[in-house]
């Protein structure tokens, strides 16, 4: 009879324990089956094969209906989609199931904020606030959506909790000042600025911005005896010599106004920045008022003489006169900044604007040339020095600064300057008749950049001149026609090599485009049209052509005979 019992027993407990087993089987085999369905879409997603990824995602969510995980990833596909209310839907399905996840929670916060959904977003962040109590974000995030919901009872009830956990603070008081101000209570935002003043009494910025404050009220007897009692414990303290100033302008004082922004402008102890900052706020008021700009204008010469080796003021004055349009008087400001600062780039960049509108190659040389060696990762100096050089005619010079630039090229290098230096490089190997070096150098610029228009002329004119890969050539020109279809230069060479490849009447097409484009053509292209309209049977015309040709100072060993004879001499 015991044995019975004992086998009953075994028999029920088995009975319990195998399903729970082969449960648990199951479940470690959905387990896997999920973890791999995931990884794929994670390492889809990474391959950017979305369409995929999604689809890993789908078949996660058949295995484990509410997983967070699976739905945190297809939320961001829904954003991305533009379906913000399902994205929603699904990343606030994602907090459901995972509560204690803090990523999650922050991502449907930002949806709500996004959505302009306020009262979800401060509920949740709410809730956040007690779930995760030492994220700070979540505070300030709840601050800025009660700020704008117009909460300001919660708003200052919260700013006073940071207030407790932090400390008094400048950025608490200002936001409490601001909140009490928009509510039109005075005496609350003059208390709590009193308090950060009062907080650090040493630091006298509290006390100017408490005095600020009064004179912002027009509560000016208050402002003027804060002021005073600063300068009297610290006369050279700049923002109260500001903030006096801005009083007696306000109070309609303007001898005085003047005298004290002198004293702040043109004394020696107090910094530059400020000094930049009182005038960046006299430019504003000086614009908004319409007063003659010489005011301005002789307060930077006096600062400049007093400021001979800072770079930020007569910076900044430089750029006020070209506001004014006063170039002329901002170049010698400007080469100024770059004796105290060489690698100051901006008045590097605006001088060299002005020495290429000009075209004074010399002084493009000069500010390059330093340019270099101050900033020598600064392709842009190579570039127009390169450009310089070319222009008075210093091919081994040229050659010299685009090999130097090349070495400067890294895998973050502009792929069309990269180009463009190739391109000069071909166009001067060209001029010391190196044609190996030559073709090398364009097939370079092509590398880079197989739309650059300039390489791609010159490099099929060339060609044509040689008369070989003529079939290229055509190639090349013609995408510099399409790309600019008025341009003489590119017209003129496309038709030089229709006429080499023996297409005579195409030829003429391109050559009279030229001319219809240009009235002044080079000796070089009229003799090209002369050529042509010869093979085209109008020997008259191709004559006169010859004779401008010559007459514009043609070089050509032909040209004599040509308009003797008549005929084409090649």
């Amino acid at each position: 009879m015991i044995l019975k019992i004992k086998f009953s027993i075994l028999i029920f407990c088995l009975g319990i324990v195998m399903p729970l087993l082969a449960q648990a089987q199951n479940n470690e085999e959905l387990d896997r089956k999920y973890d791999y369905y995931f990884h794929e879409a994670t390492r889809l997603r990474i391959q950017k094969k979305y369409d995929a990824s999604y689809d890993m995602l789908q078949h996660c969510l058949a295995i484990r209906p509410h997983s967070p995980s699976a739905l945190y990833e297809l939320a961001q596909y829904y954003i991305v989609l533009k379906q913000n209310e399902r994205g929603t839907a699904t990343m606030a399905e994602a907090v459901k199931y995972a509560p204690d996840n803090y990523w999650y929670a922050q991502g449907l916060a930002n949806l709500y904020v996004q959505q302009n959904k306020l009262d979800e977003a401060a509920e949740l962040l709410e809730e956040m606030a007690k779930r995760f109590p030492s994220k700070i974000d979540v505070t300030y995030s709840l601050l800025q959506v009660y700020s704008r919901q117009a909460n300001f009872d919660k708003s200052i009830e919260l700013l006073d909790k940071l207030e407790v956990r932090f400390g008094k603070n400048e950025q608490i008081s200002m936001q409490k000042f601001a909140i009490y101000d928009q509510q039109g209570e005075d005496n609350k935002a003059m208390a709590e600025l009193k308090s950060l003043a009062d907080e650090f009494p040493t630091d006298y910025r509290y006390q100017v911005i408490l005095g600020d404050a009064y004179l912002q009220k027009e509560k000016y007897q208050q402002a003027y005896d804060i002021y005073q009692q600063i300068l009297k414990a610290e006369p050279d303290n700049a923002m109260a010599m500001y903030s006096l100033a801005a009083y007696y302008e306000q109070t309609g004082q303007t001898e005085k106004y003047d005298q004290q922004l002198n004293s702040v402008l043109l004394n020696r102890k107090v910094d530059s920045d400020t000094k930049a900052d009182v005038m960046r706020r006299l430019i504003i008021r000086n614009e908004s008022s319409h007063k003659d700009s010489t005011i301005v204008i002789n307060l930077f010469d006096r600062i400049m003489e007093q400021e001979p080796d800072e770079a930020q003021l007569p910076l900044l004055y430089a750029q006020y006169l070209y506001s004014k349009n006063m170039k002329d008087k901002a170049v010698p400001v400007l080469n100024q900044v770059l004796q105290i600062e060489p690698t100051n780039t901006v008045a590097r960049m605006t001088l060299l604007g002005e020495a290429v509108n000009k075209q004074d190659y010399d002084w493009v040389i000069d500010l390059c040339q330093t340019g270099t060696e101050a900033n020598p990762d600064m392709l842009e100096f190579y570039y127009y020095l390169a450009v310089g050089y070319n222009q008075t005619q210093r091919t081994d010079s040229v050659v010299s600064v685009c090999q130097r630039a090349l070495q400067h090229v890294t895998e973050d290098s502009e792929s069309n300057v990269v180009s463009d230096f190739y391109a000069i490089l071909g166009d001067a190997y060209h001029t010391k008749k190196m044609m190996p070096e030559t073709y090398e150098a364009y097939e370079k610029a092509l590398e880079y950049n197989s739309n650059n228009i300039m390489a791609l002329n010159n490099y099929a004119y060339y060609l044509s001149l040689e008369r070989r890969d003529l079939d290229r050539a055509e190639e090349m020109s013609y995408k510099t026609v399409k790309a600019e279809p008025n341009n003489a230069t590119y017209l003129d060479t496309y038709a030089w090599i229709l006429f080499e490849k023996a297409n005579y009447e195409q030829a003429k097409i391109y050559i009279d485009q030229a001319l219809q484009n240009d009235d002044s053509l080079s000796a070089e292209v009229l003799e090209h049209c002369g050529d042509i309209y010869f093979h085209t049977g109008d020997t008259t015309k191709a004559v006169e052509f010859w004779q401008k040709a010559k007459d514009n100072g043609s070089k050509s060993n032909s040209i004599d005979q040509k308009i003797k004879q008549k005929k084409y001499v090649r």
